[in-house]
């Protein structure tokens, strides 16, 4: 499914302090990538003090979740295709050390697995954007998925 660019947006929160150095780096650096071929952002958040709902009602809200749907590549850049085709802002969000706030969970558009293993949420940002990078590449035709 080829997507041309268009004015989506693609947000990546997460909840907490980014501590580990390396994982940081790699995901800042997937989402610069990423931004080549489409607005994104990615920042922390505080629940108590982010209406995540509020503030993108609009927006297609994938939480990750060790209990979440797993999807593979093909799956997750039709998801991100989609949105496009859509004209929906794709807000994504990684839990803390405590996971996700309780209540966000049955609000969440897609609930999200990137696998049953327990991985520190530096970790899973950087493979998010990562696969975030793949899915916008993917969609363009560029050759980085090879």
């Amino acid at each position: 499914m080829q997507v041309p660019p268009g004015r989506v947006k693609i947000l990546l929160y997460f909840i907490g302090k980014p501590r580990d150095a390396a994982a940081n780096s790699m995901a800042a650096e997937f989402v610069k990538r990423t931004a080549r071929f489409i607005a994104c952002e990615m920042r922390e958040i505080q629940p108590a003090r982010f209406d995540l709902f509020a503030k993108h009602a609009g927006a297609k809200k994938v939480l990750l979740d060790p209990d979440g749907r797993a999807l593979d590549t093909a799956q997750f850049a039709r998801l991100v295709g989609e949105a496009q085709l859509e004209a929906r802002d794709l807000v994504f969000l990684v839990g803390g050390h405590d996971g996700l706030p309780p209540e966000w969970k049955p609000r969440a558009d897609l609930l999200l697995s990137l696998s049953r293993l327990t991985m520190p949420h530096e970790l899973a940002r950087a493979i998010l954007a990562e696969q975030i990078y793949r899915a916008t590449t993917i969609l363009r035709g560029h050759p980085y998925p090879r």
